[in-house]
């Protein structure tokens, strides 16, 4: 037997696990502590203390040009494409981080409408100068009333330039005011390689990077009022009636959001999150592609096409393997003058993963319980995951 990374299904989502598996892994046994004192306890770690799925990398079919990024929380990074740390014109997906602002400052119940807000007089009056500079837009008029998940809806789906601009003045009071929270925001979110200079993205000053991108789609993703909207093909609101949702890959190979963005100075560019169910566990995927090439008429069907093949390609990556079995040894404890206590898995265990993975392992003791831990090679930085592990003695 060896080992494998898994997911399972827990009370809150998915939760990453360290488990026995066949023959998929190479390591050897270890011991902790490695030098314990005269007497004293010590537990023996029946597993190998660093692990690694066998079998190369998966290949994904990554862009020829532009930058991608894909990676799967808690369980790691599939890696990105292209210059990932140089930051980039990002268009319309910018609006990402105004809504992400919105929603911190006025959430939304699922369901509920929230608050209303008024186009104002100055806003409608600029449609028509918006309009001759090419702006992607809604329809507004003076005095006109939105509630907040409407104009959430206008922001994101048809992708409405001027409706991040009357968000931001509602929430802040001044553009300058509402980039200094998106700025701070993309600084919490360990965004290094982000700048918004406007809400909506027209700018061509506003960039970042696709693994920066993909850390915010993760974050706005967990807002369920935000996903429940970019899951939305179409949204009526007022004045404007039924928009759109240009993002055309809602629904194939599990894309349940969620922005789009194009532009001549950007190229195409894609945020996207797709949910695709393993051995009954469902797994999220979120990615993010910048700078495909093509003209006003090709760019978003070119980035579709290939965020497309780098979902599937992605997805086709992940298989589910064998589990630990319920009563399975993975350590034990052993005290001077005392049988060994055996330390066993509670119950079987289904796997996801992919070759490639390395893990570091331990097992630990706190309080009478013990616990497995595991930290992802993959996971930058991500806290360890610790699954209980039951004692019994020997026999």
């Amino acid at each position: 037997m060896a080992l494998a990374a898994a997911v399972i299904a827990g009370g809150a989502g998915i939760c990453v696990v360290l488990v026995l598996g066949p023959n998929r892994v190479t390591g050897a046994p270890h011991l902790e502590p490695s030098s314990p004192a005269v007497g004293a306890p010590q537990l023996i770690l029946r597993l190998p203390a660093t692990i690694t799925l066998r079998g190369p990398r998966p290949h994904l079919a990554w862009p020829v040009s532009g930058q991608a990024a894909v990676t799967i929380p808690g369980i790691g990074s599939l890696g990105t494409s292209g210059p990932v740390r140089t930051p980039q014109p990002i268009a319309s997906l910018a609006k990402v981080m105004t809504a992400y602002v919105i929603l911190a400052d006025h959430p939304l119940a699922a369901g509920q409408p929230g608050p209303t807000l008024t186009v104002a007089a100055a806003e409608a009056g600029a449609y028509r100068a918006e309009l001759a500079a090419n702006e992607s837009l809604v329809p507004v008029r003076a005095g006109e009333r939105l509630t907040e998940r409407q104009a959430l809806e206008a922001l994101l789906l048809p992708s409405a330039d001027n409706m991040a601009q009357i968000l931001a003045r509602w929430d802040a009071g001044s553009r300058a005011a509402f980039l200094r929270k998106m700025n701070a925001a993309a600084t919490r979110l360990g965004m290094r390689h982000t700048r918004y200079t406007d809400p909506s993205g027209y700018d061509p000053s506003t960039v970042s990077t696709a693994p920066d991108q993909v850390k915010l789609a993760k974050a706005a993703m967990r807002n369920t009022a935000f996903a429940a909207i970019v899951a939305e093909s179409a949204a009526t609101v007022p004045v404007a009636g039924t928009v759109h949702n240009r993002n055309t890959l809602l629904g194939t190979d599990g894309v349940i959001g969620i922005k789009t963005g194009s532009a001549t100075y950007s190229g195409g560019c894609l945020q996207f999150a797709a949910a695709r169910t393993i051995a009954s566990r469902r797994v999220t995927l979120y990615g993010t592609v910048l700078g495909q090439p093509g003209d006003l008429t090709t760019l978003l069907p070119n980035v579709m096409r290939t965020s497309q093949r780098l979902i599937a390609s992605a997805e086709n990556a992940l298989t589910s393997d064998t589990v630990v079995t319920t009563g399975q040894t993975a350590a034990e404890m052993i005290q001077p003058g005392k049988p060994a206590l055996r330390l066993t898995s509670p119950r079987d265990i289904t796997v996801i993963g992919w070759p490639g993975l390395s893990f570091d392992l331990a097992v630990t003791a706190k309080a009478g319980r013990f616990a497995l831990t595991m930290t992802s090679s993959d996971s930058r930085g991500g806290r360890p995951i610790a699954v209980a592990l039951t004692p019994r003695p020997p026999g």
